[in-house]
């Protein structure tokens, strides 16, 4: 997750263009970081990333292998505005622990520390990523989060990563009407997971399609599921999966 790219918006309507495209409200990074999504017109995933406070400007913490789609895309949209997209060159550093004076806390949960943004690369970082990563349901870029992804199912709402009440953006109306006036069926959700086997194995339960399984660490494991067929015993390839806390996933 270190692979990332850090691009720079600035310009006069910097906030405002971003304002009317991505998931979160721009205005909290008056307070620190944001993390967000830029979706398509019919709601689903294209990229999710970090907005960084930069004095006038905003910082765009990305993965590098969305960097040029988000880069043209962002062009694609600005038209005549009044914002200029760049790549920085900056090196991601991240940790545990107190946030360093040139760091932000990491806005989806206290418990995945800190994000900084520094000229050097990183070469101390010893945290097992992926193990927090299944203890929080926290989804990565194209692993669990594809283009298929609806965000509400992959847990934005409670990763702080989509706001209800800033407006319109793209794909503003598919993830209202989902939050509002439907109830999720399927989602990602932390199981228990007896084996290993490579990420993206099809769950099956009772000989039908229960979801997908991700990643995997110390016998537990970030799934895709259909919750309705998911409260039965599942088998990904060789390893038995089963809903580990169908209460507190969904």
């Amino acid at each position: 997750m270190t692979n990332r790219r850090i691009l720079r918006l600035s310009g006069a309507d910097t906030h405002d263009f971003l304002q009317g495209l991505v998931t979160n409200d721009v205005t909290k990074l008056k307070d620190g970081m944001v993390y967000a999504a830029l979706l398509t017109p019919q709601g689903k995933y294209l990229a999710d990333f970090f907005m960084v406070p930069d004095d006038d400007a905003v910082l765009l913490d990305v993965a590098e292998s969305l960097g040029d789609m988000l880069t043209q895309r962002l062009t694609m949209y600005k038209l005549r505005a009044a914002v200029t997209i760049e790549a920085t060159g900056l090196h991601l550093h991240r940790g545990l622990g107190a946030v360093p004076d040139d760091g932000f806390a990491d806005p989806r949960a206290p418990e995945l520390g800190w994000r900084a943004y520094r000229s050097a690369p990183q070469h101390d970082d010893t945290v097992d990523w992926d193990a927090l990563r299944v203890t929080h349901v926290l989804p990565e870029t194209m692993i669990e989060l594809t283009p298929d992804t609806f965000i509400l199912e992959a847990g934005f709402e409670r990763l702080n990563g989509v706001d209800f009440r800033k407006g319109c953006y793209v794909g503003q109306e598919v993830t209202a009407r989902m939050k509002h006036k439907t109830e999720l069926r399927k989602g990602l959700a932390q199981v228990t997971v007896d084996g290993q086997v490579p990420l993206g194995t099809e769950l099956t339960a009772n000989g039908k399609t229960a979801g997908t399984l991700f990643t995997q660490s110390d016998g537990k494991g970030i799934a895709y599921l259909r919750f309705d067929r998911a409260t039965a015993p599942m088998e990904a390839g060789s390893a038995q999966v089963t809903w580990a806390n169908p209460s507190e996933n969904k």
